[in-house]
């Protein structure tokens, strides 16, 4: 069973877990296509960083969308090309696949997502909700009588459960992630500087700048763009102070989640996370001081997980050891 694999395909990266090697694809989910032959002309990071530079020929396609297949066939080819990349020259074809979901998918997008693996040659593909591979990846005692909550924060979508018993009692779904804190930071670097920036600028001033808390004042930094006037070529600096603001409504839309959780977990539950706190996992756990933000809002612990962006596909890894146990006792499994 070496070449059974766990997968996390976000809308912004798409890991890969062998089980015999750890995490060997880490790529961003984009692929540029030549619209006119309608061919793959590159994926992963190569593609991303195409994007906002192409000719009118070439096309740059995200086909992830908030965690669930928008474009089959693009998808297919993505999914190919990190399959083959992860495997070298070994064969996919024998391979059993372990790939999460987010909470609210729908039988359809679940059906697709396994329609688009087992044409990329798996032999069987196990479908699980994102926050229990989340929790199951930060080590959390997941299959124990104890509530623990996790809240993976990706790119498309926010992700918010309280386990237990080896299932979801609770939880939630937000579209606001990390990729509304890059329109956020567009929007009000447009509004702010009349300057117009592309989604990797911003990306750059979320991951340089970007703070929920007081934790970084006096940081700034020096961005390029187009003057929104003139369309000329223009420079402006911003601050951490600036960020700040241009990100609060988007994190409070989580935090007012996390807290439609809470109101939502059993009594008897509820001790338990008081005690334990919350854990936070995906890229948005980067975001500085976002951890005391939610901690001053819903008043108990909040602790970030160890490695968070490679959390749910680590879970995925660590399911692929229990495989056997999951196919008897539908133990971790998305409802079908």
């Amino acid at each position: 069973m070496k070449n059974d694999i766990g997968m996390d395909i976000g809308t912004a990266n798409t890991l890969i877990y062998m089980k015999s090697k750890g995490i060997v694809v880490n790529e961003p989910s984009v692929v540029a296509i030549d619209k006119e032959y309608k061919s793959v002309l590159a994926v992963g990071g190569e593609a991303k960083e195409m994007i906002g530079k192409t000719p009118a020929a070439i096309l740059s396609v995200c086909p992830i969308k908030e965690g669930v297949i928008a474009e089959f066939d693009t998808a297919q080819s993505m999914l190919k090309s990190f399959v083959k990349k992860a495997f070298s020259k070994k064969t996919f074809v024998k391979s059993r696949v372990v790939v999460c979901v987010p909470i609210n998918v729908t039988a359809v997008e679940k059906q697709v997502i396994k329609d688009a693996l087992i044409n990329s040659g798996a032999r069987e593909v196990f479908v699980v909700e994102k926050p229990m591979a989340a929790a199951i990846g930060a080590g959390l005692p997941v299959s124990e009588p104890i509530a623990s909550m996790i809240v993976d924060i990706g790119c498309g979508t926010s992700e918010i459960a309280v386990i237990s018993l080896g299932g979801i009692v609770c939880g939630k779904t937000v579209k606001m992630a990390g990729s509304n804190f890059d329109r956020a930071i567009e929007k009000y670097v447009k509004r702010a500087h009349s300057l117009i920036i592309g989604n990797q600028t911003a990306e750059k001033i979320k991951i340089a700048l970007g703070s929920a808390f007081d934790v970084n004042d006096g940081e700034t930094m020096e961005i390029s763009g187009s003057d929104y006037m003139t369309g000329l070529p223009k420079n402006a600096v911003v601050t951490a102070e600036e960020i700040r603001a241009a990100l609060k409504d988007s994190l409070m839309t989580i935090v007012e989640a996390i807290k439609d959780v809470l109101e939502d977990t059993p009594p008897e539950l509820s001790a338990d996370i008081i005690e334990r706190g919350i854990t936070l996992t995906g890229g948005g756990a980067l975001i500085k001081g976002i951890d005391s933000l939610i901690k001053k809002e819903v008043g108990m612990p909040v602790y970030i997980a160890e490695n968070p962006t490679e959390c749910t596909v680590n879970g995925t890894g660590k399911i692929l050891d229990d495989i056997d146990l999951i196919k008897k006792d539908s133990l971790y499994l998305a409802a079908k």
